[in-house]
């Protein structure tokens, strides 16, 4: 998820993100919720998020969240303590405690939410907020750690804070552009632009075709120990299924494209991801999982990626 460094960390906010490469308001096209009339319960959860790559860094992150207000995945107010265990190429596992205040609501054509914390050492967490027009606008902020050698031990952060744009064309077609900076500690300041064109090919089936492109330059490359050529740009088709049953909701999604950076030629771009979401009905139990694989070129080959996450919550 990341946003192309070495290894960006996925908050809650931000998992959907990570599996489209698109702000999760945008790539979901979800409404502003309608504010609910039933009296806020309270509701704990719990999340395990695990990924690995192919130079053997593990992340394992596990959550417990307990909400004061609670009125379903859009509206609530309570408080987030993480876990977080960070094994860097294979080095000494380093852990951190991180705890966070998460708030999501809404008001007229907007809806919004955030989870915002520390990890010890400085303020980490995301924001969004977005409107319900045809022309749906999204603007996003994210801070966390980069998951390298020097950025777990030295500190090396990054802020990422941007906007999105939806263009429908029709019942079956439509643009989103996206739009960012990504600061790190240091002096790097990555610049990104995002593309992203949605064809309904059989939306009884809920299948889609999708092209989605992502371009970014660097003003330091090469300043730490993440990912960080002077450019990095992605062509990459996606073939997708959403599906509802029963309250239940399943989406799969893969790709094969073309990648290259300014230290590489082409090279294949492979992306896949799977996801399941239980229905969420009043007081009850809520859960999700999620599984995603994607590569990007290094100097030495391709690096592999992959993560998984797996939350559950009760309201009561």
């Amino acid at each position: 998820m990341g946003y192309q460094v070495k290894r960006a960390s996925i908050t809650a906010a931000a998992a959907l993100l990570a599996s489209t490469g698109l702000p999760a308001a945008a790539q979901e096209g979800a409404q502003v919720p309608t504010k609910a009339e039933a009296p806020a319960s309270r509701a704990v959860g719990m999340d395990l998020f695990v990924s690995t790559d192919a130079d053997n860094t593990d992340v394992y992150r596990a959550g417990l969240n307990f909400d004061l207000r609670y009125r379903g995945q859009q509206d609530y107010l309570g408080v987030r303590v993480e876990k977080a265990w960070y094994r860097p190429l294979g080095q000494q596992t380093v852990g951190k405690e991180r705890v966070f205040l998460r708030y999501a609501d809404s008001g007229g054509h907007w809806a919004w939410n955030a989870q915002v914390g520390t990890d010890g050492d400085t303020v980490i967490g995301s924001a969004s907020i977005h409107d319900d027009a045809a022309m749906r606008k999204e603007f996003f902020i994210e801070r966390d750690v980069v998951e390298t050698p020097r950025g777990v031990n030295e500190g090396i952060y990054y802020t990422f804070a941007g906007a999105a744009l939806d263009l429908p064309v029709d019942d079956r077609n439509s643009f989103t552009i996206v739009a960012g900076a990504q600061e790190f500690t240091g002096k790097n300041v990555r610049l990104h632009a995002r593309a992203s064109y949605v064809h309904g090919v059989k939306p009884e089936w809920g299948l889609s075709a999708q092209l989605r492109t992502r371009y970014f330059r660097s003003t330091r490359p090469g300043e730490y120990d993440y990912y960080s050529p002077r450019w990095y740009v992605q062509i990459l088709p996606v073939l997708q299924m959403r599906r509802f049953s029963g309250g239940w909701r399943y989406m799969v999604a893969g790709g094969v494209g073309a990648q290259r950076d300014a230290i590489s030629d082409w090279r294949a771009s492979y992306f896949a991801a799977a996801e399941v979401t239980s229905p969420e009905v009043g007081r009850g139990w809520y859960g999700k999982a999620s599984l995603q694989y994607n590569n990007i070129p290094q100097n030495s080959g391709a690096y592999d990626y992959g993560q998984a996450m797996l939350g559950i919550a009760r309201a009561f």
